[in-house]
């Protein structure tokens, strides 16, 4: 094959890929798995294959804040351990200021205390 063939089809790949990234492509499908008129799996599946520029363009950017794929959106507000200390602190004192004080080691919640002696 003439190197001008491979270039041209390389050229051509090029302009499809840039096309579909542009405009975007949609594939859809559905695999049904029966047995005796029962079924028994459906998949679904939705491709969408698209630049990022065109996915933001529509609404898509589930990226930007998966923790998977970036710390920096995952929780931004924990990444100073400082900061992340003083605010279990902060949580801590609220939880001893509505639970109250501790009751003290006397005797059992529901018991009448100790049993008197016996006498005879």
């Amino acid at each position: 094959m003439s190197e001008h063939g491979v270039s041209t089809r390389s050229h051509g790949l090029v302009e499809i890929l840039d096309r579909v990234l542009d405009k975007g492509l949609v594939i859809a499908g559905d695999i049904k798995i029966n047995l005796a008129n029962v079924e028994l799996l459906t998949i679904q599946v939705r491709l969408l294959v698209c630049s990022i520029d065109k996915a933001e363009e529509i609404g898509l950017n589930w990226w930007r804040y998966d923790p998977r794929l970036t710390a920096v959106a995952a929780t931004p507000h924990l990444t100073n351990g400082d900061e992340l200390e003083g605010r279990l602190a902060r949580l801590e004192r609220r939880l001893d200021a509505l639970a109250g004080p501790l009751p003290s080691a006397g005797p059992r919640a529901g018991s009448a205390g100790p049993e008197p002696p016996l006498t005879e």
